[in-house]
């Protein structure tokens, strides 16, 4: 079925403040506290996390990296569907979020989460999904 209004035009988020203090040697930890609206700290806090099998904290993590960037999505005009391109620097803390969120639910045993969260990052960016689901 083709949309006959066209896609929307894609979202590009602004910079990432955590980001900054990343690239400056700020650790995760502190860059979460400092910055909470960082979904890139956020997403690196569940990817280590996950790497260390805190499976748990991982998925607490991934969660509010999600949040943050739904909030952070919608303040930038996205209508909760079109693309959020990877090649965006800016978008990748989002989309990271979201793939943790899958592997984090997967390793939950939440297979309906899993597979939503995989849906949802290929249908905004299948240059996102193809990088980070393995």
């Amino acid at each position: 079925m083709t949309n006959l209004f066209g896609e929307p035009e894609p979202t590009l988020l602004p910079t990432d403040d955590g980001k900054m203090a990343i690239d400056a040697g700020d650790s995760i930890e502190l860059v979460a506290q400092t910055h909470p609206g960082s979904p890139l700290a956020w997403s690196l806090l569940a990817d280590k996390a996950l790497s260390d099998g805190r499976d748990l904290e991982g998925y607490a993590f991934a969660r509010t990296g999600y949040h943050r960037s739904l909030d952070l999505l919608r303040r930038n005009g996205w209508k909760g569907h079109g693309p959020v391109p990877w090649s965006h620097e800016p978008n990748q803390g989002f989309l990271r979020s979201l793939a943790a969120l899958a592997e984090a639910s997967e390793r939950l045993g939440d297979v309906e989460e899993t597979h939503r969260c995989r849906e949802f990052l290929h249908e905004s960016s299948a240059e996102a999904y193809a990088e980070l689901i393995s």
